[in-house]
């Protein structure tokens, strides 16, 4: 009688890039997590510190991030139905809503800066640059590869060369990872977006 062994889950082997992206993703959750609470502990302090009203641009720049999801996701879909116009077309829409969001951000400290709210004499203002700044450089590296998935679905515009190009399972696991990340730094600016709000209102 043949008996199938089961596979030890701590010994199994997995893939490399995936378990390098969940890393990355543990670490990330852990660095906002650390600062969140030296948000809390600071502002109970309470010296030198005023809750500030967040940019009105900043809830402008979070439907644009909802919206990149949802692109993305309908991309997928046609990634995995062989429709590539559509991939081409939704891929695109995910990137220019990506890179729209980095300048709404970036408009919106212009706001703070215009009010003349200044980081020195108020540290809730940097905690605001500090939380929105660091999320803008993960945004920026998931732009960065959907610069580089933009740049192979228009570089296999024939249907039989982007019909191999989805059929090659690395190119299947990068689409999966980029997935998986811009996914995931959408979720965490809807939490740093609710944290601020809660504590600075709008």
């Amino acid at each position: 009688m043949n008996t199938v062994k089961k596979q030890n889950p701590l010994t199994k082997r997995r893939e490399p890039f995936n378990f390098m992206l969940w890393i990355g993703i543990g670490s990330s959750v852990l660095v906002f997590t650390i600062l969140l609470a030296v948000y809390v502990i600071r502002k109970a302090n309470g010296v030198y510190w005023t809750d500030v009203p967040l940019p009105g641009l900043f809830w402008v720049s979070t439907l644009a991030i909802m919206v990149s999801s949802f692109t993305l996701h309908l991309a997928n879909r046609s990634f995995q139905s062989d429709r590539y116009p559509q991939f081409r077309l939704y891929l695109g829409a995910t990137l220019s809503l990506g890179v729209l969001f980095v300048m709404l951000q970036l408009w919106g400290w212009y706001q703070l800066i215009e009010a003349g709210i200044s980081t020195l004499r108020n540290p809730s203002v940097g905690f605001i640059y500090l939380l929105s700044g660091l999320h803008i450089l993960h945004i920026a590296l998931g732009i960065t590869t959907l610069c580089w998935l933009v740049f192979h679905s228009l570089k296999n515009i024939t249907y039989v060369d982007a019909f191999v190009f989805s059929v090659n399972p690395p190119n299947q696991l990068k689409f999966k990872l980029i997935s998986i990340y811009w996914h995931f730094v959408d979720i965490l600016w809807l939490y740093l977006f609710a944290f601020l709000l809660y504590h600075h209102g709008f």
